[in-house]
C-alpha cells in the first residue's frame, strides 16, 4: 500500500490517495489523475509519495475545525480514491474548462449586479464532467442569495453552488503578485494558514505601516511568521521591545536584536547604537546601573551622527588617506570664472533694488505722498477769509 499527497481545485485542496502497488503504475509525482472526492470526478495533480510519518503528521495539521480558513464543509485533507491516469482529453478538456470559466465569472457579475447583493464573486469553477459549478464569494454577513443561484442555474444549465471563503483564502485562488514582487505563497506553495499577530511585527523591529506589514489579502503577511522562531529565541532572554535601563547617565534602550550576530541593540544616552551579545546583556545591565563603561559591544554609527562621531568611527579609513584627520580644511583657490559672474551679477540685482524702494517692490510702501483733496481746501480758505 503506498500513500500520495495530491492537490485539485483551484482552492487547491489536498487529498491523500492509498492505493495498491499493483495499481500505481501510472502514479509518479507530478502526474495527472483522475481521483473521487467529495464534489465528485476531478483531476488532481500529484504533489508526491509520502511516508508513514509524514502521513500522520499531515493528519494531525490540517482537521476539519483547524482547515484552510473556508467558510465550507470541505475537509481540507480528506481521503480519495484513483479512478485512474488522466488521458491526454481529460487534460485539455480541464484546460478549456479554465479558459471558459473567466467569460462564466463575467456573466455571474452582471447578474450579481441586478441582484444587489452585498456579495463579491472570486471564481469560479467546472469539475471534469461539468455536473457542478462552483462560485467562490467573500461577504461581511449572511447574504440570502437563493434567487441568485436560480438565475444563474438558469442562464448556464447546471448545478450550481456558491461557496463562501474568507479573505485569505480569496488571496490564495485569485494567485496575485506579493508586494515583493514573487507571487503569492499562499496561491503557489503554502496549503495551510498560519496565524500571525502584530507582536511577531514588533519583535522583528519593522515599522508599524500597514501598506508594508500587510499582504493583498489586507491581513498580515505570512512572510512574517517564517522567522518569528529565530526572534522568539533571542527574546525570551531580553526585556520586551522598547524596555529602558534607567542609569545616572541617562536611558539605555532596547530597540531590537541583531539575529546573525545573536545580540541585542541597545541605544546609548548619547545615541549610539550597541550591539550586546544576548548571553553578555544581564553582564551589561548590571555595569551600566553601577556607572561603569561597556567596553564589550562593537558601536555603530550613531542615530544623530556629527562629523567628529563620524571621523572618530572611521579612523581605519582616515589612517590610510594622504590628508590628515587633524588638518584644517583649506579653500580652494580653483574659482570659476562663471562663479565671478554670478556673483557679480547678484551684487548688481542688490543694488538696484536698494535704490529704487518703492519702484514696483510688492513688500515696501510708496514713498509718494498722496494729493490733498481741492475741495477740502476751498473749505479751508473760505473759512480762513
Amino acid at each position: 500500500m503506498r500513500t500520495y499527497l495530491v492537490i485539485f481545485g483551484k482552492p487547491r485542496y489536498l487529498g491523500l490517495l492509498r492505493a495498491e502497488d499493483e495499481i500505481c503504475e501510472g502514479v509518479s509525482k507530478r502526474a495527472f489523475v483522475v481521483i473521487n472526492t467529495s464534489r465528485g470526478a476531478e483531476v488532481a495533480v500529484v504533489a508526491g509519495e509520502l511516508s508513514e510519518e509524514q502521513v500522520e503528521r499531515y493528519s494531525k495539521c490540517y482537521t476539519a475545525a483547524d482547515g484552510n480558513g473556508a467558510r465550507d464543509n470541505v475537509v481540507p485533507l480528506q481521503e480519495v480514491s484513483l479512478i485512474r491516469a488522466a488521458t491526454e482529453d481529460e487534460i485539455k478538456a480541464m484546460q478549456l474548462h479554465r479558459e471558459e470559466e473567466d467569460a462564466i465569472l463575467i456573466r455571474a457579475r452582471e447578474l450579481l449586479r441586478l441582484h444587489k447583493l452585498p456579495m463579491k464573486l472570486v471564481d469560479a469553477e467546472f469539475i471534469l464532467d461539468r455536473k457542478k459549478l462552483f462560485f467562490y464569494f467573500t461577504a461581511e454577513q449572511r447574504v440570502d442569495f437563493r434567487s441568485f443561484v436560480r438565475d444563474l442555474a438558469r442562464e448556464f444549465h447546471t448545478r450550481i453552488e456558491l461557496r463562501q471563503i474568507g479573505t485569505r483564502d480569496e488571496a490564495k485562488v485569485v494567485a496575485g503578485l506579493s508586494p515583493c514582487g514573487m507571487p503569492c505563497c499562499c496561491g503557489y506553495w503554502m496549503h495551510r494558514f498560519y496565524p500571525v499577530c502584530i507582536k511577531m511585527v514588533k519583535e522583528q523591529n519593522l515599522a508599524l505601516n500597514p501598506a508594508k506589514i500587510s499582504g493583498l489579502c489586507g491581513r498580515l503577511m505570512c512572510c512574517i511568521g517564517y522567522e518569528h522562531a529565530n526572534y522568539a529565541d533571542l527574546w525570551k532572554d531580553l526585556p520586551s521591545p522598547g524596555s529602558k535601563i534607567k542609569t545616572d547617565s541617562g536611558a539605555f534602550v532596547v530597540v531590537g536584536v541583531d539575529v546573525n550576530q545573536r545580540a541585542a541593540r541597545v541605544l546609548t544616552p548619547d545615541s549610539i547604537e550597541l550591539r550586546v551579545p544576548v548571553g553578555e546583556f544581564e553582564e551589561f545591565k548590571e555595569r551600566v546601573m553601577r556607572g561603569e563603561r561597556w567596553d564589550g559591544g562593537k558601536p555603530t554609527f550613531p542615530v544623530s551622527a556629527g562629523l567628529s562621531d563620524i571621523t572618530e568611527a572611521t579612523d581605519a579609513i582616515a589612517c590610510n588617506s594622504t590628508v590628515s584627520r587633524d588638518a584644517p580644511l583649506q579653500p580652494s583657490d580653483n574659482k570659476r570664472p562663471e562663479d565671478e559672474k554670478n556673483k557679480a551679477k547678484r551684487n548688481r540685482r542688490k543694488k538696484r533694488n536698494t535704490s529704487a524702494p518703492g519702484k514696483g517692490r510688492p513688500n515696501e510702501k510708496n514713498t509718494k505722498s498722496p494729493k490733498p483733496d481741492a475741495a477740502k481746501e476751498r473749505a479751508r480758505d473760505r473759512q480762513s477769509g
